[in-house]
Protein backbone atom coordinates (compact mmCIF):
# COMPACT_ATOMS: atom_id res chain seq x y z
CA UNK A 1 0.00 0.00 0.00
CA UNK A 2 1.52 3.23 -0.89
CA UNK A 3 2.17 5.58 1.99
CA UNK A 4 0.04 9.04 2.34
CA UNK A 5 1.87 12.30 1.28
CA UNK A 6 3.45 14.44 3.79
CA UNK A 7 0.71 17.28 3.23
CA UNK A 8 -1.94 15.16 3.83
CA UNK A 9 -0.48 13.77 7.09
CA UNK A 10 -0.14 17.59 8.21
CA UNK A 11 -3.24 18.55 7.01
CA UNK A 12 -5.12 15.76 8.94
CA UNK A 13 -2.45 16.34 12.16
CA UNK A 14 -3.86 20.01 12.24
CA UNK A 15 -7.72 18.51 11.97
CA UNK A 16 -7.41 16.54 14.74
CA UNK A 17 -5.97 18.92 16.32
CA UNK A 18 -8.90 21.39 16.79
CA UNK A 19 -10.79 18.02 17.66
CA UNK A 20 -8.57 18.01 20.33
CA UNK A 21 -8.29 21.18 21.76
CA UNK A 22 -12.59 21.15 21.51
CA UNK A 23 -12.51 17.79 23.58
CA UNK A 24 -9.63 19.07 26.57
CA UNK A 25 -11.91 22.64 26.63
CA UNK A 26 -15.00 20.74 27.57
CA UNK A 27 -13.17 18.27 29.81
CA UNK A 28 -11.02 21.08 31.36
CA UNK A 29 -14.35 23.60 32.00
CA UNK A 30 -16.28 20.32 33.66
CA UNK A 31 -13.11 20.11 36.23
CA UNK A 32 -14.81 23.31 38.22
CA UNK A 33 -17.48 20.41 39.72
CA UNK A 34 -15.07 17.72 39.69
CA UNK A 35 -11.70 19.52 41.25
CA UNK A 36 -12.07 23.19 41.53
CA UNK A 37 -8.51 23.57 42.28
CA UNK A 38 -7.37 21.42 39.35
CA UNK A 39 -9.96 23.68 37.08
CA UNK A 40 -8.44 27.21 38.75
CA UNK A 41 -5.20 25.48 37.47
CA UNK A 42 -5.69 24.72 34.30
CA UNK A 43 -8.42 26.47 32.83
CA UNK A 44 -6.31 29.98 32.69
CA UNK A 45 -3.77 27.94 30.95
CA UNK A 46 -5.94 26.56 28.74
CA UNK A 47 -7.37 29.82 27.49
CA UNK A 48 -3.56 31.72 27.11
CA UNK A 49 -2.50 28.76 25.27
CA UNK A 50 -5.54 29.29 22.57
CA UNK A 51 -5.13 32.73 22.50
CA UNK A 52 -1.33 32.66 21.96
CA UNK A 53 -1.33 30.04 19.60
CA UNK A 54 -3.79 31.74 17.42
CA UNK A 55 -1.82 35.04 17.65
CA UNK A 56 1.39 32.84 16.73
CA UNK A 57 -0.09 31.66 13.60
CA UNK A 58 -1.65 35.45 12.35
CA UNK A 59 2.01 36.15 10.54
CA UNK A 60 1.38 32.85 8.10
CA UNK A 61 -2.25 33.78 7.47
CA UNK A 62 -2.69 33.68 3.78
CA UNK A 63 -6.47 34.46 3.67
CA UNK A 64 -6.82 38.60 5.12
CA UNK A 65 -8.35 39.49 1.91
CA UNK A 66 -10.81 37.00 2.11
CA UNK A 67 -11.49 38.51 5.73
CA UNK A 68 -11.19 42.07 4.78
CA UNK A 69 -14.11 41.41 2.08
CA UNK A 70 -15.89 39.62 5.02
CA UNK A 71 -15.89 42.39 7.39
CA UNK A 72 -18.42 44.19 6.53
CA UNK A 73 -21.15 41.51 6.60
CA UNK A 74 -19.46 40.38 9.88
CA UNK A 75 -20.13 43.44 11.14
CA UNK A 76 -23.56 43.83 9.64
CA UNK A 77 -24.28 40.36 11.27
CA UNK A 78 -23.43 41.47 14.75
CA UNK A 79 -25.12 44.51 14.71
CA UNK A 80 -28.29 42.45 13.48
CA UNK A 81 -27.87 39.95 15.96
CA UNK A 82 -27.82 42.97 18.69
CA UNK A 83 -30.84 44.46 17.85
CA UNK A 84 -32.83 41.40 17.73
CA UNK A 85 -31.42 40.23 21.04
CA UNK A 86 -32.69 43.50 22.17
CA UNK A 87 -36.18 42.79 20.26
CA UNK A 88 -36.24 39.54 22.52
CA UNK A 89 -35.21 41.18 25.52
CA UNK A 90 -38.08 43.44 25.69
CA UNK A 91 -40.55 40.60 24.12
CA UNK A 92 -39.80 38.46 27.14
CA UNK A 93 -40.26 41.19 29.93
CA UNK A 94 -43.55 42.01 28.23
CA UNK A 95 -44.45 38.51 28.28
CA UNK A 96 -43.39 37.95 32.30
CA UNK A 97 -45.31 41.61 32.85
CA UNK A 98 -48.61 41.45 31.02
CA UNK A 99 -50.60 38.73 33.05
CA UNK A 100 -48.79 40.12 36.43
CA UNK A 101 -47.45 38.02 39.53
CA UNK A 102 -50.57 36.26 40.69
CA UNK A 103 -51.07 34.95 37.75
CA UNK A 104 -47.55 33.24 37.59
CA UNK A 105 -48.33 32.12 41.43
CA UNK A 106 -51.48 30.73 40.30
CA UNK A 107 -51.34 28.93 37.19
CA UNK A 108 -49.87 25.40 37.04
CA UNK A 109 -47.32 24.11 34.50
CA UNK A 110 -48.71 21.91 31.17
CA UNK A 111 -48.13 18.28 31.02
CA UNK A 112 -45.15 17.30 29.26
CA UNK A 113 -44.89 13.95 28.60
CA UNK A 114 -40.97 14.15 27.64
CA UNK A 115 -40.34 15.46 31.32
CA UNK A 116 -42.61 11.80 32.77
CA UNK A 117 -40.27 9.59 30.45
CA UNK A 118 -37.45 11.40 32.20
CA UNK A 119 -38.30 10.41 35.62
CA UNK A 120 -39.92 7.07 34.28
CA UNK A 121 -36.13 6.43 32.92
CA UNK A 122 -34.62 7.68 35.82
CA UNK A 123 -35.83 4.32 37.70
CA UNK A 124 -34.87 1.91 34.80
CA UNK A 125 -31.73 3.05 33.96
CA UNK A 126 -28.23 2.01 35.85
CA UNK A 127 -27.66 4.64 38.47
CA UNK A 128 -24.59 5.86 36.73
CA UNK A 129 -26.06 6.45 33.45
CA UNK A 130 -28.47 8.76 35.21
CA UNK A 131 -25.94 10.67 37.09
CA UNK A 132 -24.53 10.90 33.55
CA UNK A 133 -27.67 12.71 32.35
CA UNK A 134 -28.21 15.11 35.16
CA UNK A 135 -24.55 15.85 35.02
CA UNK A 136 -23.69 19.38 33.92
CA UNK A 137 -21.20 18.95 31.30
CA UNK A 138 -21.79 21.39 28.85
CA UNK A 139 -23.83 24.84 28.60
CA UNK A 140 -24.46 28.16 26.97
CA UNK A 141 -21.19 29.66 27.27
CA UNK A 142 -18.81 26.45 26.11
CA UNK A 143 -21.29 26.03 23.23
CA UNK A 144 -20.01 29.67 21.93
CA UNK A 145 -16.41 29.23 22.75
CA UNK A 146 -16.66 25.47 20.49
CA UNK A 147 -17.99 28.14 17.89
CA UNK A 148 -15.00 30.58 18.59
CA UNK A 149 -12.57 27.47 18.27
CA UNK A 150 -13.98 26.46 14.86
CA UNK A 151 -13.67 30.02 13.46
CA UNK A 152 -10.57 30.71 14.83
CA UNK A 153 -9.22 27.57 13.12
CA UNK A 154 -9.04 29.08 9.67
CA UNK A 155 -5.67 30.79 11.02
CA UNK A 156 -4.71 26.21 11.35
CA UNK A 157 -6.45 25.84 7.92
CA UNK A 158 -8.71 23.52 9.54
CA UNK A 159 -11.87 25.35 8.45
CA UNK A 160 -12.08 26.88 4.63
CA UNK A 161 -11.93 30.84 4.67
CA UNK A 162 -12.78 33.44 5.88
CA UNK A 163 -13.60 32.91 9.39
CA UNK A 164 -15.49 36.52 9.10
CA UNK A 165 -17.48 34.79 7.13
CA UNK A 166 -18.54 31.97 9.20
CA UNK A 167 -18.93 34.09 12.02
CA UNK A 168 -21.57 36.49 9.86
CA UNK A 169 -23.61 33.62 8.80
CA UNK A 170 -23.70 32.12 12.96
CA UNK A 171 -25.00 35.60 13.74
CA UNK A 172 -27.24 36.33 11.13
CA UNK A 173 -28.72 32.80 11.64
CA UNK A 174 -28.64 33.22 14.99
CA UNK A 175 -30.36 36.94 14.61
CA UNK A 176 -33.45 35.26 12.58
CA UNK A 177 -33.76 32.44 14.89
CA UNK A 178 -34.44 35.05 17.39
CA UNK A 179 -36.52 37.28 16.05
CA UNK A 180 -38.33 34.12 15.24
CA UNK A 181 -38.58 32.54 18.61
CA UNK A 182 -39.69 36.57 19.94
CA UNK A 183 -42.44 36.37 17.85
CA UNK A 184 -43.52 33.07 18.53
CA UNK A 185 -43.74 33.21 22.22
CA UNK A 186 -45.05 36.26 22.18
CA UNK A 187 -47.91 35.33 19.97
CA UNK A 188 -49.41 32.74 22.90
CA UNK A 189 -48.30 33.17 26.46
CA UNK A 190 -47.77 29.59 28.17
CA UNK A 191 -47.10 29.18 31.67
CA UNK A 192 -43.99 28.60 33.24
CA UNK A 193 -42.27 25.44 33.97
CA UNK A 194 -41.29 27.13 37.26
CA UNK A 195 -44.39 28.55 38.38
CA UNK A 196 -42.02 30.60 41.16
CA UNK A 197 -39.32 32.27 38.59
CA UNK A 198 -41.40 35.33 38.21
CA UNK A 199 -41.45 36.39 41.62
CA UNK A 200 -38.31 35.37 42.88
CA UNK A 201 -36.97 37.33 38.87
CA UNK A 202 -39.19 40.08 38.85
CA UNK A 203 -40.80 43.06 40.40
CA UNK A 204 -43.93 43.40 38.21
CA UNK A 205 -46.98 44.69 39.55
CA UNK A 206 -48.93 41.48 40.81
CA UNK A 207 -52.24 42.26 38.96
CA UNK A 208 -53.14 41.95 35.18
CA UNK A 209 -52.11 44.67 32.26
CA UNK A 210 -54.86 46.55 31.55
CA UNK A 211 -54.75 45.00 27.89
CA UNK A 212 -55.29 41.89 29.85
CA UNK A 213 -58.09 43.12 32.32
CA UNK A 214 -59.97 44.04 29.08
CA UNK A 215 -59.61 40.92 27.14
CA UNK A 216 -58.32 37.76 28.73
CA UNK A 217 -59.62 38.29 32.57
CA UNK A 218 -63.08 38.58 32.09
CA UNK A 219 -63.21 35.10 29.71
CA UNK A 220 -60.39 33.11 31.85
CA UNK A 221 -62.13 30.21 33.18
CA UNK A 222 -65.77 31.23 32.63
CA UNK A 223 -66.56 28.86 29.72
CA UNK A 224 -69.90 30.59 29.28
CA UNK A 225 -68.10 33.67 28.75
CA UNK A 226 -65.75 32.08 26.43
CA UNK A 227 -68.66 30.49 24.35
CA UNK A 228 -70.60 33.95 24.15
CA UNK A 229 -67.34 35.85 23.28
CA UNK A 230 -66.69 33.21 20.41
CA UNK A 231 -70.30 34.20 18.96
CA UNK A 232 -70.18 37.53 19.03
CA UNK A 233 -66.25 38.18 18.13
CA UNK A 234 -66.29 41.30 20.40
CA UNK A 235 -65.38 41.80 23.73
CA UNK A 236 -68.47 43.10 26.66
CA UNK A 237 -67.59 41.98 29.28
CA UNK A 238 -65.65 44.32 32.19
CA UNK A 239 -63.13 43.84 34.57
CA UNK A 240 -63.00 45.01 38.23
CA UNK A 241 -61.09 47.40 39.97
CA UNK A 242 -57.26 47.72 39.39
CA UNK A 243 -54.59 50.01 40.75
CA UNK A 244 -52.99 52.37 37.99
CA UNK A 245 -50.22 51.82 36.21
CA UNK A 246 -46.60 53.38 36.76
CA UNK A 247 -46.07 55.49 34.50
CA UNK A 248 -42.28 57.48 34.37
CA UNK A 249 -41.33 60.11 31.86
CA UNK A 250 -38.77 58.49 29.69
CA UNK A 251 -38.71 60.84 27.18
CA UNK A 252 -38.60 59.53 23.78
CA UNK A 253 -38.81 56.06 25.15
CA UNK A 254 -41.90 56.51 27.26
CA UNK A 255 -43.71 54.45 24.72
CA UNK A 256 -42.04 51.18 25.96
CA UNK A 257 -44.04 51.94 29.13
CA UNK A 258 -46.91 50.22 28.42
CA UNK A 259 -44.93 47.35 27.19
CA UNK A 260 -42.50 46.67 29.64
CA UNK A 261 -44.61 47.64 33.09
CA UNK A 262 -41.51 48.93 34.70
CA UNK A 263 -42.13 49.89 39.19
CA UNK A 264 -40.78 52.51 40.60
CA UNK A 265 -38.09 50.55 42.71
CA UNK A 266 -36.60 49.68 39.08
CA UNK A 267 -35.93 53.49 39.09
CA UNK A 268 -36.68 55.84 36.43
CA UNK A 269 -34.21 55.51 33.73
CA UNK A 270 -35.35 53.13 30.68
CA UNK A 271 -31.83 52.76 30.68
CA UNK A 272 -30.86 51.90 33.73
CA UNK A 273 -34.31 49.60 33.51
CA UNK A 274 -33.05 47.83 30.42
CA UNK A 275 -29.62 46.90 32.04
CA UNK A 276 -31.41 45.22 35.04
CA UNK A 277 -33.26 43.00 32.52
CA UNK A 278 -33.08 39.38 33.29
CA UNK A 279 -34.27 35.75 31.30
CA UNK A 280 -37.26 35.01 31.10
CA UNK A 281 -39.43 33.36 33.09
CA UNK A 282 -42.98 32.02 31.62
CA UNK A 283 -42.29 29.32 28.81
CA UNK A 284 -40.80 30.88 25.48
CA UNK A 285 -41.60 28.52 22.79
CA UNK A 286 -39.11 27.81 21.55
CA UNK A 287 -35.71 27.09 23.49
CA UNK A 288 -32.98 29.79 23.07
CA UNK A 289 -30.36 27.60 24.57
CA UNK A 290 -30.99 24.85 22.60
CA UNK A 291 -30.85 27.37 19.42
CA UNK A 292 -27.21 28.17 20.04
CA UNK A 293 -26.28 24.88 20.89
CA UNK A 294 -27.54 23.25 17.60
CA UNK A 295 -26.27 26.80 15.35
CA UNK A 296 -22.69 24.98 16.87
CA UNK A 297 -23.27 22.12 15.79
CA UNK A 298 -24.52 22.47 12.43
CA UNK A 299 -21.69 25.10 11.90
CA UNK A 300 -19.27 22.10 12.91
CA UNK A 301 -21.02 19.88 11.11
CA UNK A 302 -20.42 21.77 7.80
CA UNK A 303 -17.55 23.49 8.26
CA UNK A 304 -15.14 20.71 10.16
CA UNK A 305 -16.87 17.35 10.33
CA UNK A 306 -15.42 14.02 11.67
CA UNK A 307 -15.54 12.59 15.26
CA UNK A 308 -15.97 15.92 16.99
CA UNK A 309 -18.84 17.29 14.73
CA UNK A 310 -20.60 13.94 15.97
CA UNK A 311 -19.68 14.32 19.86
CA UNK A 312 -20.69 17.81 19.60
CA UNK A 313 -24.24 15.98 18.91
CA UNK A 314 -24.67 14.05 21.83
CA UNK A 315 -24.11 16.89 23.68
CA UNK A 316 -26.77 18.54 21.81
CA UNK A 317 -29.10 15.94 23.03
CA UNK A 318 -27.96 15.75 26.38
CA UNK A 319 -28.12 19.27 26.75
CA UNK A 320 -31.97 19.24 25.09
CA UNK A 321 -32.76 16.22 28.37
CA UNK A 322 -31.43 18.22 30.72
CA UNK A 323 -33.63 21.41 29.68
CA UNK A 324 -36.41 19.31 29.98
CA UNK A 325 -34.98 17.34 33.23
CA UNK A 326 -34.38 20.78 35.09
CA UNK A 327 -37.56 22.32 34.18
CA UNK A 328 -36.17 25.09 32.29
CA UNK A 329 -38.48 24.59 29.41
CA UNK A 330 -40.92 22.11 27.96
CA UNK A 331 -40.04 19.25 25.45
CA UNK A 332 -41.55 20.67 22.75
CA UNK A 333 -39.46 24.10 22.92
CA UNK A 334 -36.81 21.64 22.97
CA UNK A 335 -37.50 19.63 19.64
CA UNK A 336 -38.72 22.83 18.00
CA UNK A 337 -35.50 24.68 18.35
CA UNK A 338 -33.17 21.44 16.97
CA UNK A 339 -35.28 21.22 13.67
CA UNK A 340 -35.42 25.10 13.48
CA UNK A 341 -31.87 25.61 14.03
CA UNK A 342 -31.12 23.13 11.33
CA UNK A 343 -33.71 24.50 9.12
CA UNK A 344 -32.50 28.04 9.54
CA UNK A 345 -28.62 27.12 8.84
CA UNK A 346 -28.96 25.20 5.71
CA UNK A 347 -31.15 28.16 4.63
CA UNK A 348 -28.36 31.17 4.84
CA UNK A 349 -25.16 28.68 2.77
CA UNK A 350 -25.54 32.26 0.72
CA UNK A 351 -23.47 33.99 3.39
CA UNK A 352 -20.64 31.32 4.16
CA UNK A 353 -20.19 27.84 2.63
CA UNK A 354 -17.86 25.12 2.96
CA UNK A 355 -17.67 24.94 -0.44
CA UNK A 356 -14.69 26.23 -2.73
CA UNK A 357 -15.90 29.62 -4.03
CA UNK A 358 -12.51 30.18 -5.81
CA UNK A 359 -13.41 27.16 -7.69
CA UNK A 360 -16.42 27.47 -8.39
CA UNK A 361 -16.31 31.13 -10.35
CA UNK A 362 -13.19 28.93 -12.13
CA UNK A 363 -15.89 26.40 -13.41
CA UNK A 364 -18.28 29.41 -14.00
CA UNK A 365 -15.68 30.98 -16.35
CA UNK A 366 -14.47 27.90 -17.99
CA UNK A 367 -18.35 27.35 -18.75
CA UNK A 368 -18.26 30.99 -20.29
CA UNK A 369 -15.65 30.57 -22.13
CA UNK A 370 -15.94 27.03 -23.36
CA UNK A 371 -17.13 27.40 -26.72
CA UNK A 372 -13.91 30.32 -27.41
CA UNK A 373 -11.50 28.18 -26.15
CA UNK A 374 -12.54 24.81 -28.05
CA UNK A 375 -12.72 27.20 -31.40
CA UNK A 376 -9.24 28.85 -30.84
CA UNK A 377 -8.27 25.01 -30.62
CA UNK A 378 -9.04 24.35 -33.20
CA UNK A 379 -7.48 27.07 -35.02
CA UNK A 380 -4.38 26.32 -33.14
CA UNK A 381 -4.27 29.66 -32.16
CA UNK A 382 -2.32 29.38 -28.80
CA UNK A 383 -2.37 32.96 -28.30
CA UNK A 384 -5.82 32.81 -27.71
CA UNK A 385 -6.03 29.47 -25.58
CA UNK A 386 -3.41 31.41 -23.51
CA UNK A 387 -5.72 34.13 -22.95
CA UNK A 388 -8.63 32.37 -22.15
CA UNK A 389 -6.94 29.85 -19.81
CA UNK A 390 -5.77 33.34 -18.19
CA UNK A 391 -9.32 34.47 -17.70
CA UNK A 392 -10.37 31.39 -16.02
CA UNK A 393 -7.67 31.93 -13.52
CA UNK A 394 -7.95 35.22 -12.70
CA UNK A 395 -11.60 34.34 -11.85
CA UNK A 396 -10.58 32.47 -8.75
CA UNK A 397 -7.84 35.42 -7.89
CA UNK A 398 -8.46 37.58 -4.95
CA UNK A 399 -8.04 41.24 -5.16
CA UNK A 400 -4.97 42.92 -3.30
CA UNK A 401 -5.35 45.23 -0.66
CA UNK A 402 -2.35 47.07 0.52
CA UNK A 403 -0.01 45.04 2.55
CA UNK A 404 0.17 48.03 5.79
CA UNK A 405 -4.08 47.63 5.64
CA UNK A 406 -3.88 44.07 5.96
CA UNK A 407 -1.56 44.01 8.66
CA UNK A 408 -3.78 46.70 10.44
CA UNK A 409 -6.91 44.96 9.84
CA UNK A 410 -5.59 41.41 10.99
CA UNK A 411 -3.84 43.44 14.26
CA UNK A 412 -7.39 44.71 14.75
CA UNK A 413 -9.46 41.52 14.10
CA UNK A 414 -7.70 39.46 16.55
CA UNK A 415 -7.57 41.98 19.40
CA UNK A 416 -10.92 42.08 18.63
CA UNK A 417 -12.23 38.40 18.61
CA UNK A 418 -10.21 37.76 21.45
CA UNK A 419 -12.33 40.34 23.13
CA UNK A 420 -15.37 39.13 22.17
CA UNK A 421 -14.28 35.57 23.75
CA UNK A 422 -13.00 37.25 27.05
CA UNK A 423 -16.43 38.94 27.06
CA UNK A 424 -18.36 35.85 26.18
CA UNK A 425 -16.40 34.16 28.86
CA UNK A 426 -17.46 36.44 31.49
CA UNK A 427 -20.80 37.29 30.60
CA UNK A 428 -22.15 34.16 29.63
CA UNK A 429 -20.11 31.95 32.32
CA UNK A 430 -23.45 31.16 34.53
CA UNK A 431 -25.54 30.30 31.37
Amino acid sequence: MAAKPWWAVANRGKSAGLGLAATSYVCVDYLRHVSPAWHARLQPALWAGLALSAVVRVPFYRHWHSELRSAVPFIASMAFMLSALLVEMMSVRFVTAVLGLDWHRSTSPLPDTGQWLLLALNEKLPSLMVEILRAHIIGLHHYLMLFMMLAFSVLFNSVKAPGLGLGARYMFTMAIGRLLRAITFVSTILPSVRPWCASARYSVPSYPHPWAQEYYTPYASDSDAIHKLIQSDTHYAHAGEYPGEYQPDWGRMSFLVKILRPTVSEGTSWYHFLKLAGGGCNDLLYSGHMLVAVLTAMAWTEAYGGYTSALIWVLVLHSAQREVRERHHYSADCIVAIYVGILLWRMTGFIWSAKDAMRARRLAKLDEVQARLIHAAKDSDIDEVRELLEEVEMAGVERRSSRWAIWLFAGFTIVFCLTVVLLAFTWTSDG
